[in-house]
């Protein structure tokens, strides 16, 4: 199956399958929440911005501990294919039921948020976890390329027409209310639909690997074991490597930041700023394809500059991004457009230039152990963002100092990657074979 070109677009296909629910996540599903689900006064004497913050926190912390025993299944069980097809179905599924989720039912979004949330996760540990077996050293960068290309396009897409719906939800005969949750169902029928058409493409491949169990050990504890194991055993490893373990905790840092702006910017726009669901759709499908140029922008910078200096000057502007959002005035949504195209070019920008220069700074011949590692603790990073959001909410009585406070994790991870020796990182891996073998 290796560069088949069938598997290959079935593959890419998947991330334009699930790219929609995505969307809808930043997109419309906060606003909703905020706006319609969670009552003015509250909920459990927390405001809905507090209650987004938490949960989105929560699933992060659940993924973290997941995340390496998903990893040691993937590894070893050979059948990533029949875990990722449940994941995405299950999630899907989930994710289309929030459709009869209406004012009032809190609790019941709650849920239906936490579990699609998880689906959608947990199915990309088994899907990012088939490329390497599908491609070649040659095509593998092409291949994850165009997965992410098709994931902008088919999530962008969706985001169009669910907004387009929402926009003129009265000339349907329809509450915007209604065509907001119409919306975020809706995702999950073109998550499933997609995924049916992208999964059949693609077969099981692999082989499963003997699993030694210890006594009265039963084979989902040994999973357990591996993962965490495996996970403690990378973190050793890179103990030894000073300026590639340094930069793995500036990322740390400065990737919660990034995560939370995302996690928390549209029900900031609805609760605070007091924007409709149909203008922060539009916001977010604006920044959607303003991401992809962004990549594209500090590829160039990274050329001229270096990536670690292009990823410094970015965190400056996440920095400028949350003052601004800081005094983003009441009522007025072409403000809060300007900000969210600036968030489009440095978050994508930040992303790429972030996963290029880890890459170039680990042991080649350890590649897949560490991008494993990489993924567990970018879902440790992403806990501590919107509990400190949700907090700061609930001390103040406000999300503006909550916003601002997140330029903390900015702060920390810029001075942290000033301190980092790319040379020597890159250098330091010819002795892996001589500290490590």
């Amino acid at each position: 199956m290796r560069n088949d070109q069938r598997t290959i677009f079935g593959w890419a296909m998947y991330d334009w399958a699930n790219s929609a629910f995505v969307v809808v996540i930043v997109g419309i599903l906060p606003s909703y929440f905020g706006s319609y689900i969670v009552p003015e006064e509250g909920w459990m004497g927390l405001s809905a911005e507090s209650l987004w913050g938490y949960m989105v926190g929560l699933i992060s912390l659940v993924l973290f501990l997941i995340t390496p025993v998903l990893g040691a299944i993937a590894d070893y069980s050979a059948r990533r294919l029949t875990f990722l097809k449940v994941f995405a179905y299950g999630g899907a599924l989930f994710a289309t039921c929030f459709a009869f989720v209406s004012t009032g039912d809190v609790l019941l979004a709650m849920i239906m948020f936490l579990i699609s949330h998880f689906g959608l996760a947990a199915g990309n540990v088994f899907y990012d976890g088939i490329l390497p077996l599908i491609t070649t050293d040659d095509t593998i960068d092409r291949v994850s390329s165009k997965g992410y290309a098709l994931g902008y396009v088919g999530g962008g897409i969706y985001l169009l027409f669910a907004m387009m719906f929402i926009f003129y939800a009265d000339t349907f005969g329809v509450e915007e209310s209604l065509a907001a949750r119409i919306g975020i169902g809706g995702s999950g029928l073109w998550w499933a639909g997609f995924s049916w058409y992208a999964l059949r493409r693609l077969r099981e491949v692999g082989t499963a690997q003997d699993m030694s169990l210890r006594q009265s050990e039963s084979r989902s504890l040994a999973y357990v074991r591996l993962g965490f194991s495996r996970t403690w055993a990378t973190v050793t490893r890179l103990s030894r490597h000073r300026h590639l373990l340094l930069f793995v905790v500036a990322y740390m840092f400065y990737i919660d930041g990034v995560q939370t702006v995302f996690n928390i910017s549209a029900i900031y726009a609805s609760e605070t700023l007091q924007i409709g669901t149909a203008f922060i759709a539009l916001v977010v499908l604006v920044v959607q394809f303003t991401a992809f140029f962004g990549a594209l922008l500090f590829g160039r910078l990274s050329e001229r500059i270096g990536p670690k200096r292009s990823i410094a000057f970015a965190l400056v502007v996440w920095t400028g991004v949350l003052i601004a959002a800081y005094y983003l005035p009441v009522g007025q949504n072409y403000p809060l457009l300007a900000v969210g195209m600036v968030i489009g070019l440095v978050q994508g920008g930040t992303q790429a230039l972030s996963r290029s220069l880890y890459g170039s700074m680990i042991p080649q011949q350890a590649s897949a152990e560490f991008f494993g590692f990489f993924s567990v603790f970018t879902k440790f990073s992403a806990i501590w963002g919107p509990i400190i959001f949700a907090t700061f909410r609930e001390l103040t009585g406000s999300s503006r100092p909550a916003v601002l406070s997140l330029s903390f994790f900015f702060a920390v991870g810029f001075i942290l990657l000033s301190f980092v020796n790319v040379e020597k990182a890159r250098a330091g891996r010819s002795d892996w074979s001589v500290l490590d073998g």
